[in-house]
């Protein structure tokens, strides 16, 4: 019985756990960016500093892209015409950039930190 009652309070510790997680990245700010004929839009984007932000890239061409990014430690690839969601930070004041590996020299942009 005993055996029982462990089991039972690692398992609602382990789900207490996940809700907490869910909230928390639920309460984070969403910020979105897309690509459109190869390139980001906005270029630029500020977001608040010293803080979790959820950041949805949208995928407006008809092919894949690579969203990347040395600075955020952020590499995923984003199916044409689709969408992904991204968690990053919280971040120091500052400008990080981000590009389009399959499209670099036109899907260039960054992070601003503010």
């Amino acid at each position: 019985m005993e055996r029982l009652s462990l089991s039972t309070t690692i398992a609602a510790s382990v789900a207490l756990a996940a809700l907490a997680v869910s909230a928390a990245q639920a309460a984070a700010p969403e910020f979105t960016l897309v690509i459109k004929d190869h390139k980001f839009t906005p270029t630029e984007l500020a977001v608040p500093a010293g803080q979790k932000i959820r950041l949805v890239v949208e995928n407006q061409d008809p092919t894949p892209e690579e969203f990347e990014s040395y600075t955020l430690n952020r590499e995923k690839v984003v199916a044409g015409n689709g969408r992904i969601v991204l968690f990053v930070g919280p971040l120091e004041p500052g400008k990080y950039e981000f590009f389009g590996e399959f499209n670099q020299a036109t899907a260039r942009g960054w992070l601003v930190a503010r």
